[in-house]
């Protein structure tokens, strides 16, 4: 089931690339992201009150907090950065270094949830960062 929901998650984001790119001419990059912001926190709280998840705010610890108020603050720089970017720059190409954060997360993974980094994930590492680099050059 988590495969549907990254190939979905993946589907969405080539849409949200483009439509950004064609919604953010003569817009100043920051009022673009505070906008998309402003959609997204609104349809998220939207589908927590419709699954009744809000009943579970109680229940979130206090590390959760933490971690998850620092994931939104990284969140928010990656957005502010993105959106200054897909604004001076091709999406085509700005997608490609945007989606390194996939090798930089096995990378954080292995060093800090202490997850497994194998010779598989290592040959990945290595072509997705290749193939970005022939994708922008």
């Amino acid at each position: 089931m988590w495969f549907a929901f990254a190939l979905l998650s993946s589907v969405f984001a080539a849409f949200t690339s483009i439509l950004a790119k064609m919604g953010i001419e003569g817009v100043n990059s920051n009022l673009a992201t505070a906008i998309r912001t402003i959609v997204v926190v609104l349809m998220a709280w939207l589908i927590v009150f419709l699954t009744g998840a809000q009943t579970g705010l109680p229940e979130i610890s206090r590390k959760s907090w933490i971690f998850l108020i620092l994931s939104g603050i990284a969140t928010g720089l990656s957005w502010i950065c993105y959106y200054k970017a897909l604004q001076i720059g091709e999406a085509s190409k700005v997608v490609p270094v945007d989606k390194l954060s996939i090798v930089l997360t096995v990378i954080l993974a292995f060093l800090i949830l202490h997850e497994q980094f194998t010779l598989k994930k290592l040959i990945g590492i290595l072509m997705i960062t290749a193939g970005t680099f022939v994708m922008i050059l």
